[in-house]
């Protein structure tokens, strides 16, 4: 793994790349993780001649803070990125928080992006054919109810909560950690140990506006889900795959937010048949 700096916007960019002359896929990691790429999908990744590649994003690990920065904005750090390793095309594969930053990156960078992937991700809050909030777990809720109230409400929650409260994590989700996906831990650990500042910026565009619309995006769109899943109900892909244009969907009733992630390597085959 090759890490390095991206100068952007005055600040810089810590980011990382598996190396070699694979085809490019950038990871949009969700929140609160740092940007290393997914170490359990390497292998798969290897086979079907894919590099990886990615970012903390702005207040994670090296990466200079942001704050009220919006998903589009990661369109803007991710031609940098691409730009800095002269990448002229490349995939887009996002978890969780990083489903809407990789949807970005297929509605505004259409002329470099060939095919974007968002797994467990978010719809926006905007929708008024979605009942954003239905589903989730009660911890989920309250953190994002007291995001869209805005930074000083966000932070006096997360201030206030008590361990131990259900984020949404189903059975299969915890058996997952204790196997191959505890790779999570490697990027969630560190990103905790600094502070909440940049999972703050995170909640905030979780529920503010996402500078771009999902019904302009042309390039081909994967989105997968779990039904078990109550951090992000899977009504959020849905609504997604309802109003992006030619747009797959992909859904298992057993699966939750995490263990869904077991089915990646199907959207790793879905990229390279889209490159």
């Amino acid at each position: 793994m090759i890490e390095f700096d991206v100068p952007v916007d005055g600040g810089q960019l810590h980011a990382y790349d598996t190396g070699g002359d694979g085809i490019p896929i950038v990871w949009h990691h969700g929140t609160p993780n740092l940007g290393a790429p997914p170490a359990p999908l390497f292998a798969a990744a290897d086979r079907l001649g894919l590099r990886w590649v990615s970012y903390d994003r702005p207040g994670y690990g090296g990466s200079t803070p942001a704050p009220g920065r919006d998903f589009a904005s990661a369109a803007r750090y991710t031609a940098a990125l691409a730009d800095h390793l002269g990448l002229d095309r490349f995939g887009v594969f996002g978890h969780s928080g990083g489903g809407p930053h990789a949807l970005a990156c297929a509605a505004l960078l259409p002329a470099r992006v060939f095919g974007a992937v968002s797994v467990s991700g978010l719809a926006p809050i905007s929708a008024d054919d979605l009942d954003w909030y239905a589903g989730m777990a009660a911890g989920s809720e309250a953190t994002l109810r007291a995001a869209a109230a805005g930074r000083t409400a966000l932070e006096g929650h997360l201030a206030a909560e008590e361990e131990g409260v259900d984020i949404g994590f189903a059975d299969v989700d915890w058996a997952a950690l204790e196997g191959e996906w505890g790779w999570f831990g490697s990027v969630v650990g560190p990103a905790i140990a600094t502070g909440p500042a940049a999972l703050i910026d995170d909640d905030l565009a979780n529920t503010g506006a996402w500078g771009f619309d999902p019904a302009a995006i042309a390039v081909p769109v994967l989105l997968m889900h779990g039904d078990a899943d109550r951090m992000v109900p899977s009504t959020h892909s849905a609504w997604l795959a309802a109003h992006i244009p030619g747009a797959e969907y992909r859904h298992w009733p057993a699966d939750g937010h995490i263990s869904v992630l077991h089915h990646a390597e199907q959207a790793l085959e879905w990229l390279r048949k889209s490159a």
